[in-house]
């Protein structure tokens, strides 16, 4: 069974909920997908077992003894990456037409590092995760990867945990795909309201089991009311409404999970959703 968090933008407390989530299951492996800016390891802690170079992508590179000039690499390049029979790595897309138009053998697509995946070991059990170099591309690919290595640790019917990328983009593609369920976390602004609706529609998209909690609820009822109805009309169950509470910020300075805390008001909560989803998801299996 995999579960997996998502949201329509990042900010909305979807690696607080996620990160609760894996500290409240011992028995359950734990995927970080948010590959450009991974932080699930930072509130569970743990040591690094395994780490391995990541090959995402292809760049350009022009052999100078072969190369004769001609100037056609140039000519082809749509993405301005060769000047003075050089090739930027930062502009080129590893597209090959280079490749193609040379006559001469001179010009190779050669692989590029663009992360670097990595297995800890926790307390609470395996973690999957990966940084991606700034600037990189090929996140869906990388998230792909991440998945693949948490497979390698399981050991039985446990759950799979996915903190999933935020937003829409095809690393919220890949962190969704295949998934048995999605706890989509939305905030009660205007512009929250619309970044549900999108995320909403990939979840759709991918015929899961969707399930929603509005996080810091009381800060705007009026929206907060309004995601309901919208819920509502989307046959989607609201399971949770985390109010806004103090003890949040200091989890996150503290970094530990909030449901550590037993003073929080968002740790209940969040306590009572890990029960609610633990029953929807013996319905599911």
């Amino acid at each position: 069974m995999q579960l997996v968090v998502i949201s329509g933008k990042g900010g909305t407390g979807k690696t607080t909920v996620a990160g609760a989530f894996s500290y409240l299951s011992n028995n359950s492996l734990k995927v970080d997908c948010d590959v450009d800016a991974s932080n699930l390891h930072i509130l569970l802690g743990g040591e690094d077992v395994e780490k391995n170079d990541f090959i995402g992508a292809k760049v350009a590179h022009i052999d100078s003894e072969k190369c004769v000039e001609c100037g056609k690499c140039i000519r082809a390049c749509r993405f301005d990456a060769i000047d003075d029979f050089k090739v930027d790595p930062l502009k080129c897309e590893g597209c090959g037409a280079c490749v193609v138009v040379c006559r001469h053998d001179a010009v190779k697509l050669e692989d590029e590092v663009t992360g670097e995946t990595i297995i800890t070991e926790t307390d609470k059990g395996i973690l999957s995760r990966a940084e991606m170099i700034a600037g990189a591309e090929g996140s869906g690919k990388l998230v792909t990867e991440v998945r693949k290595n948490a497979q390698k640790y399981k050991k039985g019917e446990e759950l799979i945990i996915l903190d999933g990328s935020p937003g829409v983009g095809c690393s919220v593609m890949a962190s969704v795909t295949g998934c048995d369920m999605a706890l989509i976390v939305v905030e009660p602004t205007q512009s929250g309201v619309e970044d549900f609706l999108r995320v909403l529609s990939v979840a759709k998209m991918f015929n899961l089991k969707s399930f929603v909690c509005i996080n810091k609820y009381d800060i705007n009822e009026d929206i907060s009311k309004e995601i309901e109805e919208v819920c509502k009309s989307e046959n989607i169950d609201v399971i949770g409404k985390i109010p806004f509470d103090e003890v949040v910020k200091k989890s996150i300075n503290e970094l530990k999970p909030i449901v550590a805390y037993e003073n929080s008001k968002a740790a209940e909560e969040i306590k009572n959703m890990w029960k609610i989803l633990n029953e929807k998801l013996k319905e599911v299996n």
